[in-house]
């Protein structure tokens, strides 16, 4: 068992290879005592903690990448995992009704969400109009509406691909464009309970507090952390040009 553990990861990285063995544990741990635990002594390999977000001059040449790519769809999709936070998933899915634009809220319904509790997410002044510039011409359910059996758009990873060659970002992932959003709320003062409010993380000794918390504090970190990488781009670089509607 421990051979087909580090044979994994000829295939899949560290960590799925431990999920997947975890996985395995529990569905043997079923069959006992009539059958013994073959994972009882495999041991998972260490797992470093991803710590990935995007500098200030990294920032810059994303930006004026995509405000030089020719998808709209691309474009608008990486600014919102950006100004958002929310899990690659959950913006690919994102429909109209779940958008307040009174409020400037979008709620992520529990069946969506990866902790099965629905999340309330604040959106900051570029979201909205990235939103509404794309209410305009839409005629779909999904904001971002694909031609495949779920109705929305599916892969990004293409356009991602292209956007980092384009602007020379070397070991970025789509999720880490979640992780900027945290940690540029860390570095202008918000507490680990606002990331978390906004992230949509969920642990049991923080559940009874974000059930009390409200979203202006989550919405105002979430403006200061825009601020600031928008100010350290243009910190870098002179100057950023923000997205017109072309």
């Amino acid at each position: 068992m421990a051979g087909w553990h580090r044979g994994l990861t000829k295939k899949v990285s560290p960590a799925t290879a431990n999920r997947a063995l975890a996985l395995l544990r529990v569905i043997f741990c079923a069959c006992l005592p009539e059958r013994p635990n073959p994972c009882a002594k495999v041991k998972q390999f260490k797992e470093r903690a991803r710590d990935r977000f995007l500098q200030p001059s990294e920032l810059h040449r994303l930006f004026e990448a995509i405000q030089n790519d020719g998808s709209d769809t691309i474009r608008d999709y990486i600014m919102l995992s950006l100004f958002t936070g929310a899990r690659r998933a959950n913006i690919l899915s994102m429909r109209w009704c779940d958008i307040d634009f009174d409020l400037n809220l979008w709620t992520i319904p529990a069946e969506q969400s990866k902790n099965a509790e629905s999340i309330t997410i604040p959106l900051v002044e570029e979201s909205t109009e990235i939103l509404k510039r794309r209410r305009e011409k839409s005629d779909s359910m999904f904001v971002f509406p694909g031609k495949g059996k779920t109705g929305h758009f599916q892969n990004p990873r293409k356009g991602w691909v292209r956007i980092c060659k384009v602007a020379n970002l070397e070991g970025v992932r789509l999720h880490d464009l979640r992780r900027t959003m945290g940690s540029y709320q860390t570095m202008t003062g918000a507490t680990s309970t606002i990331v978390g409010k906004t992230l949509g993380h969920k642990s049991q000794a923080a559940t009874a507090v974000y059930a009390r918390l409200n979203t202006d504090p989550v919405r105002a970190s979430m403006e200061k952390a825009v601020k600031a990488m928008r100010v350290a781009a243009e910190q870098t670089a002179g100057r950023v040009v923000w997205f017109q509607d072309r």
